[in-house]
């Protein structure tokens, strides 16, 4: 796991949105590894800063998460990190300028989705179905970069995103994660019933909530994203291109 330098392959984890999903991201980074030792696991860096202004509210003319995300990215690249990632969806409305201000590579969740979703059987021209918050759906994060490589997208209307969806990710930030499978599963279901022939989970609560509900409550393959990204971290540290 070495750099094109020499150097050991560090992994920057900007997490702390929320800090659930950022310790679920590590768990799932440590188990997807194939490794028998200690020292066989990738190098990496969490910064977890509950702090960072909330997204959502950010659209609606609150604060910009933006300068404490680059704080953030500033500590993980004085840590040594060759490489960023971002285990919260909504943070990647403010990808660009991440990006520009990272100094490194900063692996993008949508894109990590979109190639677990391929990794499924999944083609260009299928139905898919994707959850997230309010904030990730209005800015079109998944759904313009499906549709521009040939997929359609199914969201929640704006009922369901009051009603079912944003409510169920309020439960996994106050850590009862239980409560929210339900509906949840019912909110995939009924994706999965409009034509999605698999849904996205691009909130990384979301995962948390689906995996504490039975493996068969829902009818339709899932992409977690927390899976998605960290498997792309993996193939980064062991010598792959960001």
């Amino acid at each position: 796991m070495t750099d094109e330098l020499g150097g050991e392959r560090i992994l920057g984890v900007l997490g702390g949105m929320g800090p659930l999903a950022s310790a679920h991201f590590m768990t799932r980074l440590t188990l997807l590894t194939q490794a028998e030792t200690d020292q066989a696991h990738i190098p990496a860096v969490l910064w977890s800063d509950p702090r960072v202004p909330d997204r959502t509210r950010a659209l609606a003319g609150g604060p910009s998460p933006l300068p404490a995300l680059l704080r953030g990215m500033g500590v993980l690249r004085a840590a040594g990190a060759g490489a960023i990632v971002i285990p919260c969806n909504t943070a990647h409305g403010w990808y660009d300028e991440l990006a520009i201000g990272a100094g490194v590579p900063v692996l993008h969740i949508v894109d990590t989705a979109i190639a677990a979703l391929r990794r499924l059987g999944g083609a260009p021209g299928m139905a898919v179905g994707v959850l997230g918050t309010q904030a990730t759906l209005s800015m079109r994060l998944y759904q313009d970069r499906l549709e521009a490589q040939g997929w359609t997208a199914i969201v929640p209307d704006a009922v369901e995103m009051r009603e079912l969806v944003t409510p169920a990710i309020g439960l996994v930030k106050a850590n009862r994660v239980d409560e929210a499978f339900a509906p949840l599963a019912e909110m995939a279901n009924r994706l999965a019933r409009r034509g999605a022939r698999s849904v996205v989970l691009g909130c990384t609560e979301i995962p948390l909530a689906i995996l504490s509900g039975p493996a068969d409550g829902i009818a339709v393959p899932l992409v977690d994203t927390i899976d998605a990204l960290a498997l792309a971290a993996i193939a980064w540290a062991q010598g792959g291109v960001a």
